[in-house]
């Protein structure tokens, strides 16, 4: 079941962050040493969770007036049960009940678990020229801290 998650979760959370990011390995893309997303994230208000302890997160903010996912990870031993899809609707839920107009996020484009996967749930690529002030700085803030180390793409729903 996907809940809002507790503070005292937080800290657990990183490790499933830490844990899915290893996978990226396998096809080649190792992220720059530091925090992890949700070891930023200013407390449990924007993380829906899913599992007792959770097994995956999805971190949420606004970006342009659209609901932003800027982060979703499931933990490698719990992936391929449906956490992933369950969170996304909950955040496409969310957006929807407060009132955005899409969902954006950023991804890589050919990892098959990123784009690919986030397509099947009904995203599409977002073309730059559609971008706000705000999508334009997160993407350019991607870059600057070197996660940009293949090629990405913003989507929308």
């Amino acid at each position: 079941m996907v809940r809002w998650a507790e503070a005292g979760e937080l800290a657990g959370l990183a490790s499933i962050e830490q844990a899915a990011d290893g996978l990226f390995e396998q096809v080649g893309i190792v992220f720059p040493p530091g925090t992890t997303m949700i070891e930023e994230a200013s407390g449990p208000g924007p993380v829906l969770v899913e599992g007792e302890p959770p097994a995956g997160f999805a971190l949420v903010g606004w970006v342009d007036d659209n609901l932003h996912l800027e982060q979703l990870a499931v933990h490698p031993d719990s992936m391929r049960q449906g956490i992933g899809g369950r969170l996304v609707t909950a955040v496409i839920d969310h957006a929807r009940a407060c009132g955005a107009p899409a969902v954006t996020l950023t991804t890589y484009r050919d990892v098959p678990w990123n784009a690919p996967w986030y397509a099947r749930h009904g995203f599409s690529v977002m073309p730059e020229a559609e971008w706000g002030p705000e999508l334009r700085a997160l993407v350019a803030h991607e870059r600057e801290l070197g996660i940009e180390v293949a090629p990405r793409v913003v989507m929308r729903r």
